[in-house]
This record gives C-alpha cells, sequence and structure tokens, in this order.
C-alpha cells in the first residue's frame, strides 16, 4: 500500500474554477517551470471545467507518481468562502516524481469530450467517472515503477 497524501482547495465562489487549478498546478509543480507546468497548464480549460461541475467535491483529483499518491479535493460555496476545511499547504515530497499521471474526476455526462480533449494535449492527464476510483492501468503504471529489485552481490558487498 502506498503513502497517500491529501490536499483541499478553496473553489468557487472564493476563486473561480481556472484559478483553483492554476494554484493546484503551483502545489504540483512546487513553483517550478518544466515540462510538467507545460502539460498541466495545457489542460487548463478542460480541467476548469471539471472544477466547474463540482467534480472534485467529493471524488479526487488523483496523482500518482514514483512516491506517495496525492488526492485534492475542492471546496465550493459557502465551506469554499469559510474555509475552515481547507488545507493548500505544501507538500513534503514532489508530487510528480517520475512516472507521474493525473486522473480528474468528471461527470457521467461530460466524461467522452473531456477524454477527448484531454488526450490532444497529454497521455498523462486523463479523466474518469468521477464514481469511480483511478483505473487499473494507472495504478500499474506507477506500481511497475516501484517495483523492489533485490540486489544480492550489491546487498553483501557493502
Amino acid at each position: 500500500m502506498s503513502t497517500v497524501a491529501s490536499r483541499t482547495f478553496k473553489s468557487t465562489p472564493e476563486r473561480d474554477a481556472s484559478r483553483t487549478w492554476t494554484v493546484i498546478v503551483d502545489l504540483l509543480t512546487q513553483g517550478k517551470t518544466g515540462d510538467a507546468r507545460t502539460e498541466l497548464l495545457a489542460v487548463a480549460g478542460v480541467a476548469a471545467s471539471v472544477i466547474a461541475d463540482q467534480a472534485p467535491k467529493d471524488a479526487a483529483i488523483t496523482v500518482t507518481c514514483d512516491g506517495p499518491r496525492t488526492r485534492i479535493y475542492c471546496l465550493y460555496d459557502d465551506d469554499a468562502v469559510e474555509g475552515s476545511g481547507a488545507n493548500e499547504d505544501a507538500l513534503g515530497f514532489d508530487p510528480l516524481n517520475g512516472d507521474w499521471r493525473v486522473s480528474l474526476p468528471c461527470l457521467a455526462d461530460d466524461l467522452a469530450w473531456v477524454q477527448g480533449a484531454l488526450k490532444k494535449h497529454s497521455i498523462r492527464i486523463t479523466a474518469r467517472d468521477l464514481n469511480e476510483a483511478v483505473s487499473n492501468a494507472d495504478e500499474a503504471a506507477t506500481t511497475k515503477s516501484q517495483a523492489l529489485v533485490f540486489d544480492p552481490k550489491g546487498f553483501l558487498g557493502s
């Protein structure tokens, strides 16, 4: 079982859906520029649509990598304004370390177009029905890279 970190962001009306995605990208990239940030910002419109639909209210935006898993939720309406349930603190690890993936929860009615729009920009960022967990394919992609390989020669030689 992998370690899981969770963060909850204030969204509408405290900040609009587009700004919410930008703040989430800032958390994931730790404020650094680079390919990962460019890829995440390339899907900003689609991600903002998912956030505006309140899909990540109860179903997490899930980030998997070669390290701990990150689950991101959003607060809406009075909860967003009041903000006591928010936790937007920086993570103590790189959530995009190695072979990373982001799975966005999506309303079933919008799933086909959201998946199609995401494919135009990224193979790492996907969408799933908000009532489903992260797919086994996404889990296998990160679990494969986390397999422990014992090196007896290296171990005994130390």
